[in-house]
């Protein structure tokens, strides 16, 4: 489970460094990121044939990183809804 959260926050970062422009996004918001993209990209690599969801592999780690990418996309998108300037 360690393990787990640490590949989580790891993922969640190399997805920001990925991802252009600033983030405001806090470091719980990384690790959950991570996490999410990383249980999503491992079910997509379990679905490829590559091995089980929790299983370490090197498609699993790519398409997790990629997922992360396009929630902090989504996340910045919902974020930047309620922030209303005036």
């Amino acid at each position: 489970m360690i393990g787990f959260i640490i590949a989580g926050l790891i993922i969640g970062a190399l997805a920001r460094l990925i991802k252009p422009g600033k983030q405001n996004l806090g470091l719980v918001a990384t690790l959950l990121l991570g996490i999410v993209g990383s249980l999503i990209g491992g079910t997509i690599a379990s679905f490829l044939g590559t091995g089980q969801v929790m299983e370490l592999n090197v498609i699993g780690f790519i398409v997790s990183v990629v997922v992360a990418v396009l929630l902090i996309g989504v996340a910045e998108s919902l974020s930047g809804r309620r922030r209303v300037t005036r």
